[in-house]
């Protein structure tokens, strides 16, 4: 056998070898929800007849869905801050609690816990008996990272403004995978100051204002700019899957879902309001009817508390079951609601009829409650 001729049939094999990029570049698009700009103008020619009358109003927008702009090109970035695992960080994953209560059917579902220390940024996933970290930033300085770290609803994406230039007023908006590294650079100049400046619809839209005041609705999962006017209400807030709005336009809050929608008022206690600026919508329910209020700061700094539940068609203050301070209330995707408290969580059906309670380990006890996936 002639080995030196094999062996140049051999290379000149390889060099015809073509390599072929098997990369999927394919982006899924999601649904598109479109703010309704009538809602807002019929609330203000309302506000005379609601205040008149004392009742809660209807009000039917118009106008068309806004089509999204034409994707243009993404561009992928891996931030050197950025620290994801998906397994349990052995510096700070704690083992089960001791708490004889077993984890509750009644919460079966994943618990995501916003932690802040003097060094990091941590979002804890929890389900049953299981806790891990799976995502942390470090602590920033003067940084938009800890007003602003926030998961989308179906606990799947992660978004957050970083890299600021004027000390944490704005910056740089990233969003991800939630337990996997890398981000997606989305919009620059974004505002980062306020109780909740960056407020998920659904859990591929992602509402942001810019520097300049202008609100943006961005589509994460596309990566792009969703096409419109997004309107001038403040306070948004939106249901869980992205169906219903809770905002406020020239002074009045509503509730809508694009094709029907209703004012309706709260007083807050008087004894505690002289001490804060405000309060605002926190969470709504599938139903639009019921939304928690929690405070807004007297300083432009991150809220995520909750202490008492509307309800629209009323506007009356629904008396919850159980006893102990509330620090926050989320109705869930699933027609839950978590009244989560220092004792522990009370899970209520749609009807606030108690379902039962779920314990939580001394690790996330004193955390903020970000969103339940069931």
């Amino acid at each position: 056998m002639n080995y030196d001729r094999l062996r140049l049939d051999l290379a000149g094999l390889a060099e015809e070898v073509t390599p072929v990029d098997l990369r999927d570049r394919a982006l899924r698009t999601s649904r598109r929800l479109g703010l309704q700009r009538a809602i807002a103008t019929s609330a203000a020619a309302l506000v005379m007849i609601a205040a008149a009358t004392g009742t809660a109003l209807a009000i039917r927008p118009g106008g068309q869905d806004p089509a999204p702009q034409p994707a243009g090109p993404s561009t992928t970035v891996s931030p050197p801050p950025v620290e994801v695992t998906a397994t349990p960080d052995p510096s700070t994953s704690t083992e089960p609690t001791n708490s004889p209560a077993k984890p509750s059917s009644v919460l079966a579902g994943t618990r995501y816990y916003l932690e802040t220390t003097s060094n990091k940024y941590r979002i804890h996933a929890v389900r049953g008996s299981s806790e891990q970290v799976v995502h942390q930033l470090p602590f920033v300085t003067y940084g938009c990272e800890a007003n602003t770290l926030t998961i989308s609803p179906d606990g799947k994406r992660v978004a957050w403004v970083q890299d600021s230039t004027d000390g944490g007023n704005s910056g740089v908006l990233l969003a991800g995978t939630l337990g996997k590294p890398g981000a997606v650079r989305l919009l620059d100049e974004v505002n980062c100051l306020g109780p909740r400046p960056l407020v998920w619809q659904g859990s591929d839209l992602l509402m942001v204002g810019r520097k300049n005041g202008q609100s943006v609705l961005f589509d994460v999962a596309a990566n792009k700019r969703v096409n419109g006017d997004p309107g001038q209400e403040t306070d948004r807030c939106w249901s869980a899957d992205g169906r219903w709005l809770a905002a406020v336009a020239e002074g009045q809050p509503y509730v809508t879902d694009g094709t029907q929608g209703r004012q309706y008022t709260y007083t807050p206690p008087k004894d505690e309001a002289a001490h804060w600026g405000g309060w605002q919508a926190r969470s709504v329910s599938m139903d639009g009817r019921y939304l928690s209020v929690g405070w807004i700061g007297t300083d432009p700094s991150r809220r995520d508390d909750s202490f008492a539940v509307v309800d629209t068609t009323t506007s009356k203050v629904v008396d919850l079951p159980g006893s102990g301070d509330i620090s926050s209330i989320m109705f869930t995707v699933d027609d839950k609601v978590i009244v989560k408290r220092a004792t522990g969580i009370s899970v209520l059906d749609g009807s606030f009829a108690p379902l039962g309670t779920v314990a939580e380990s001394t690790s996330v006890r004193n955390m903020k409650l970000l969103a339940y996936t069931p």
